[in-house]
């Protein structure tokens, strides 16, 4: 009996010692898999045909979910537009747009818009280009959609980095980061996304200096609560901002603070609003680039009021070379919003074109500069200077 009951046991035991080896055995075939298809171990990517080998040992610890799913927050391809006239009918002068020209023609997305899209693929004047916003970092940026010849389409993948939106092609499933336009995972690894010139007015600005423009519509398919921020107070509130869990650069006194920033030159640097609206025209020198920045009033924060339209006025600004053919040339602000170059006394608007005196018709040169929050700038480049400190 004895015997007979040890060697039951004995039994039991080899077959749960061999179950647990098959299961162990499984476990590590699981996990070579995964580390043979370089798959993420933190992130879901049963939905995802990235190819997620094809990266510069890029820390995937770094991507985190934003809460919606990939698509849950829906890009916009080939929107919907209208004229001005139509627009003036829910749009005020001081809504904030991001304003594109392209050879000529024109156009406006409003923040309202894409406060609940964030990507507005679209096609300006044969240009194939991408709107986009991502409100958590406050960075409006525009770009050419053409890769290798190939025309991509973008959507927003739901992941963030440095809370900072991964957009994603929808021909590759590539991962791109919105605030630098660099591909970090996938086919397209490496590459640069080209900046297409855009800058963030007042819709008011846009209707009078292109009468002729249209603006991307509320009809976009989707039922949005379009004109409503959902971040209320949010480029005023204090502490860590959502989902970054990287280190604040204290040198500005809010991580939220708004700044212009650009490289040049390959240096960084970012000059807060505060500075800007106080100067009105600011010229620097970045690198061996003489720049000037235009700063003009008149535009709502996306990101202060529940209302847009009712927000506090932030303002915005704009960057150009400051030399014109040869001449570096150096610039006051006017009371009357123009500018005016203390060379030759003409008169400049702040889209850096002369509009009056000797050297009217002329144009600067513009700046890939764009507005971020400090912490997201700084969290990408560390490396920035910052005007006035």
């Amino acid at each position: 009996m004895k015997l007979a009951h040890l060697s039951r046991y004995a039994l039991i035991f080899v077959g749960v010692f061999a179950v647990a080896v098959a299961l162990v055995a499984s476990n590590a075939s699981h996990s070579i898999a995964q580390e043979d298809s370089c798959e993420p171990g933190n992130l879901r990517t049963a939905n995802w045909s990235t190819d997620f080998c094809n990266n510069d040992d890029v820390d995937f610890t770094q991507f985190l979910s934003g809460g919606p799913p990939k698509d849950g927050i829906p890009a916009v391809t080939n929107p919907r537009m209208e004229s001005i006239a139509e627009a003036s009918e829910w749009l005020v002068d001081r809504s904030p747009v991001i304003a594109v020209e392209v050879d000529g023609e024109a156009r406006a997305y409003p923040q309202a818009v894409l406060m609940w899209h964030e990507i507005a693929n679209d096609e300006i004047n044969g240009v194939p280009v991408a709107v986009t916003f991502c409100p958590l970092c406050n960075s409006s940026i525009t770009f050419d959609r053409r890769v290798d010849g190939e025309i991509l389409d973008f959507g927003v993948s739901g992941l963030l980095r440095n809370s900072d939106m991964i957009m994603y092609d929808r021909q590759t499933e590539t991962w791109w980061q919105q605030l630098t336009g660099e591909a970090l995972v996938g086919d397209f690894n490496g590459t640069l996304l080209d900046f297409v010139p855009s800058q963030v007015i007042g819709f008011g600005t846009f209707a009078e200096r292109y009468p002729d423009g249209v603006v991307m519509s509320r009809d976009t398919g989707f039922n949005r609560q379009y004109g409503v921020n959902p971040y209320t107070g949010y480029d005023s509130r204090s502490g860590q901002p959502f989902l970054f869990d990287g280190d604040i650069d204290n040198r500005l006194d809010s991580a939220v603070a708004h700044v212009l920033a650009t490289e040049v030159d390959d240096v960084a640097k970012a000059y807060p609003f505060d500075a800007l609206r106080e100067a009105g025209a600011l010229n620097d020198t970045i690198g061996e680039t003489p720049i000037v920045i235009f700063f003009q009033s008149g535009v709502a924060s996306a990101l202060d009021q529940s209302s847009i339209d009712n927000s506090r006025d932030l303002g915005t600004a704009g960057m150009y070379e400051a030399a014109l053919d040869g001449q570096v040339l150096s610039f006051v602000a006017n009371d009357d919003g123009t500018f005016s170059d203390e060379q030759t006394g003409s008169t400049w608007n702040a889209f850096g074109e002369a509009i009056d005196g000797e050297l009217v018709g002329a144009e600067l040169e513009w700046v890939n500069a764009f507005p971020h929050f400090w912490f997201a700038w700084a969290a990408f480049r560390p490396e920035t200077e910052v005007y006035g400190l």
